[in-house]
């Protein structure tokens, strides 16, 4: 048979292929021997075609659930195979999209790299699977013979009728029906781990963590940029052991490292649930601030009991106010801090006058404005002081009905103005900018 010059191209590309196995296998030992004849060019092909099916192509190969299953059915599944979700998945790879294989035993691997050979940009399987002409010519000079090879290797590519799974596959027996006794009403789900997807992900890692330490610089060489801030908080698994190749030729690639990112619930930040404008009292949002939501399990923990009113008891009880009554000194002093003076004239701001005065005191040195519905009184307001024992009594009203919530039923007037006393004695309230009889504490 003349072979085309592609078809040359082709043989070329698989003799220095065996050539270079030939020579990292015998390393010139010249007593060869019948080693020598495994690789005379059609022997070698005919072999790899034979053991071909040995290999099959996997984006999720079984063996990443657990290394020790054999013989079950590993999945593939091409990008278009699914359309219109949403959340991320094989098919989210739309570039550098990389088949992987499951492996039924390593030395099958020189298989897998003959198929991996690149040739006008694909790779030798690539050109199997089109039953490609000059890819067939350039295996065997017999046609037959070249054809069934073809067949062989395309092998690769074909499950068997059956999908069979593991005892180590983590199977998910998943209700469908009504009647839990049925076995016929479960569905056996079995989980897949994509070594597709995270081939690309863990290019991406690394391009990036390459990149900052790059940007870091070095004692010699100055930094390019300060923000080296990657991938927080990563977690290795590495797959396979010591035979990595073994789960899968990406796996070994990666140095059995399948990156897992954290799943860890995000860290409330308490801001977050600080409500300023929209709400009618800002007593709706201390709960939120830092500590306050357990001193508050702790008040009411010990007065449900209707403890003894002893000395241990008062002391204890006494701590718990004076905890509460920091919170909130800290509480409207962060306020004060973070939003700009005058942040209560926003129309959006519904916080009754005595709030508005006691988290945003710098409102009354700006202008007074026209729609400002206080006028000329805020100021005297103010300086009289009364918006604090309005706070105090607003704030009395608020810890009641924390209490009552948590079983106090009990809680009344007597406690309101012990609640008041307390934090008019022991919040540190802020000093008006012009003085006046409102300075230091009531």
């Amino acid at each position: 048979m003349m072979l085309t010059d592609r078809a040359r191209i082709f043989r070329s590309a698989m003799a220095a292929f065996i050539q270079e196995r030939r020579d990292a296998k015998l390393k010139g030992d010249e007593h060869e021997g019948d080693k020598a004849g495994k690789y005379e060019y059609t022997a070698w092909i005919a072999d790899a075609a034979r053991r071909a099916h040995y290999l099959k192509i996997a984006t999720h190969p079984i063996k990443f659930t657990h290394s020790a299953i054999k013989g079950a059915t590993s999945a593939y599944y091409r990008p278009d195979d699914f359309s219109g979700y949403d959340e991320i998945g094989t098919h989210s790879v739309t570039t550098g999209f990389e088949k992987d294989f499951a492996i039924h035993d390593a030395k099958h691997l020189d298989v897998y790299a003959f198929l991996g050979v690149v040739v006008e940009g694909r790779c030798f399987l690539d050109w199997i699977l089109d039953d490609d002409e000059d890819m067939a010519s350039a295996m065997s000079d017999d046609s037959s013979v070249a054809k069934a090879m073809m067949a062989s290797f395309k092998r690769v590519a074909t499950n068997g009728e059956s999908v069979v799974s593991h005892r180590y596959a983590k199977q998910v027996y998943w209700l469908v029906g009504d009647e839990t006794i049925r076995d016929e009403e479960y569905h056996l789900l079995q989980p897949l781990f994509s070594s597709t997807l995270e081939h690309v992900v863990h290019r991406d890692i690394r391009n990036s963590r390459d990149a900052a330490l790059s940007a870091r610089g070095t004692t010699k060489n100055e930094a390019t940029y300060s923000d080296h801030y990657t991938y927080p908080d990563l977690v290795k698994r590495i797959v396979g052991g010591s035979n990595k190749q073994n789960v899968s030729p990406l796996n070994k690639q990666r140095d059995g490292i399948n990156y897992l990112f954290s799943s860890l619930p995000p860290k409330w930040n308490s801001r977050n649930r600080i409500k300023l404008l929209h709400v009618d009292s800002i007593f709706g949002s201390f709960r939120w601030f830092e500590d306050v939501s357990e001193i508050l399990k702790s008040l009411a923990d010990l007065l449900l009991p209707d403890p003894k009113p002893n000395r241990e008891t008062r002391e204890k009880r006494e701590a718990l106010e004076q905890a509460l009554a920091l919170h909130l000194a800290l509480f409207g002093e962060s306020i004060r801090l973070s939003e700009e003076p005058g942040w209560t004239r926003n129309p959006d701001c519904r916080l009754p006058l005595c709030e508005k005065i006691w988290l945003d005191p710098e409102r009354i040195e700006l202008p007074l404005q026209e729609a400002d519905e206080y006028g000329d009184r805020e100021l005297g307001t103010y300086l009289a002081g009364e918006w604090r024992d309005e706070v105090a009594g607003r704030f009395a009203n608020w810890l009641n009905a924390q209490l009552h919530e948590r079983g106090l039923k009990t809680v009344g007037d007597v406690e309101y103005r012990h609640w008041a006393r307390q934090a008019l004695r022991d919040v540190g309230w802020a000093a008006p900018a012009r003085g006046g009889a409102a300075g230091g504490r009531a």
